[in-house]
């Protein structure tokens, strides 16, 4: 019986992390198009956009992480010594990866709420807090674990600290997506354009929370299991989860990039002087300019531009009807 329930765990932990390669090779074959695109749109392979340099990292990193970790699981050549010299390049990766995808959701908010100082002080406290706690966490008390010539990282003794690793991520995650969200909702949105961006990015920051949340949570149980080997079940799907959902953040905003609209707005006022007209116009174009500029933050160097012709109808001084055209754009 004993025999079984092991067999049983090593089948149920190869299934999961089957399945996690499966989701990640699907994510990156269909994200090949996206990653060309972004390769395309920069000036020089030596003058690399942030956006890009964060792409590249979070798609590399969790591929080299996921290679890693489940090439120790599926091995059937580890010896104990042998094991003893890699169970912990996984674990190493491990963080690597968080960190590159902490960055890109505390670079987007500090970016979406205007580089305001303040909040770009807390997030890099937070930040800086958050990996000492995940490296110290994750690799405290680890020991290589050789079972079937696999090898794979365990956490024992009276004090499990690995699975305090993804409270230290759980609690980064939340704070630094309310903080966004929370500028996100205080936006003037000034044309549906706009309204679409603030949209995409609110969703992608509940979607990412939620999925990587559910994920931790999932490693949490998984960790708090006697058997060594369960406790690695679900760093697999982890894995997985954090390389997509990450790299599909800044894929959202490549693409809103790429689409820029024309939006045309007709105004019609009561008579009054031209000189007052067209500071009313001066105005709006400076509106207009502060609002794209504060989407541009959003984007990690990513520019969008909204343009619109704005025409204004008045009645002059002398009682005839003037026309005004004006294209006001803003490009960040």
């Amino acid at each position: 019986m004993e025999q079984r329930a092991v067999v049983d765990t090593q089948t149920s932990d190869k299934y999961l992390r089957i399945a996690s390669i499966s989701i990640a090779l699907y994510d990156y074959v269909i994200t090949l198009p996206a990653e060309w695109r972004f390769y395309r749109s920069q000036s020089s392979i030596f003058q690399l956009s942030l956006a890009c340099i964060l792409f590249i990292l979070i798609r590399y990193v969790s591929i080299a992480v996921m290679l890693v970790s489940n090439y120790g699981a599926f091995a059937t050549s580890f010896t104990q010594e042998t094991c003893q010299h890699y169970y912990i390049v996984a674990p190493t990766f491990k963080v690597l990866q968080t960190m590159v995808s902490q960055v890109i959701i505390g670079v987007r908010t500090w970016n979406i709420a205007r580089r305001n100082r303040r909040v770009g002080i807390t997030v890099a406290l937070l930040f800086f807090t958050s990996i000492t706690l995940e490296w110290f966490t994750n690799m405290f008390d680890r020991i290589p674990v050789v079972v079937d010539g696999n090898c794979s990282p365990g956490n024992v003794g009276k004090t499990l600290s690995a699975w305090l690793y993804y409270i230290a991520a759980m609690m980064y995650d939340l704070v630094i997506l309310a903080i966004s969200t929370t500028h996100l909702l205080q936006y003037d949105i000034l044309s549906s354009r706009l309204e679409r961006v603030v949209r995409v990015l609110i969703y992608d920051g509940i979607g990412y929370l939620i999925v990587l949340t559910g994920s931790n949570i999932l490693n949490i149980v998984l960790y708090h299991e006697s058997d060594v080997q369960t406790q690695s079940a679900g760093a697999s799907i982890g894995y997985a989860v954090t390389w997509i959902m990450s790299q599909r953040i800044l894929i959202h905003l490549r693409e809103m990039q790429e689409a820029p609209t024309m939006e045309s707005v007709v105004l019609a006022r009561p008579a009054q002087s031209a000189r007052n007209m067209m500071s009313g116009l001066r105005s709006k174009n400076d509106t207009d300019s502060v609002a794209s500029h504060g989407n541009n933050d959003m984007g990690l160097d990513i520019r969008v531009c909204v343009e619109r012709s704005v025409v204004v109808d008045y009645a002059n001084e002398s009682g005839h009807s003037d026309s005004w055209d004006k294209v006001a754009g803003g490009v960040a």
